[in-house]
């Protein structure tokens, strides 16, 4: 085989699974709207509950619960209940770094 044509093969092998390069660009997806960006954003700096995320972005309660769904449901962000008061953070460090980089990536351009 052509030196080329096996590097091309080689390449091929090695690509992900095309079920989990969907479940990568589904992901992606999430970070998609500025809403979760702030929300994100604001977590990574500190735990903080629903009426508190609304008053900082100056959005209502429940556009903050929808938003918050979606990043839980992606498991971007896990939730401890204090009380009657439900608190948001972060899901792990890797959200973190993804984040982190995405920004550096952008303050780069």
């Amino acid at each position: 085989m052509h030196n080329r044509e096996y590097i091309l093969q080689q390449l091929m092998e090695s690509l992900p699974k095309e079920e989990l390069l969907y479940e990568l660009a589904e992901f992606f997806k999430i970070f998609g709207d500025s809403t979760r960006i702030q929300i994100l954003s604001l977590l990574q700096r500190e735990e903080l509950c629903v009426n508190e995320i609304s008053t900082l972005l100056k959005l209502s309660p429940s556009a903050i619960s929808h938003q918050l769904r979606i990043l839980r449901q992606a498991r971007l962000v896990r939730y401890c209940k204090v009380g009657k008061e439900v608190f948001y953070s972060l899901d792990d460090e890797h959200i973190e770094k993804i984040f982190e980089q995405g920004l550096e990536h952008i303050k780069e351009m």
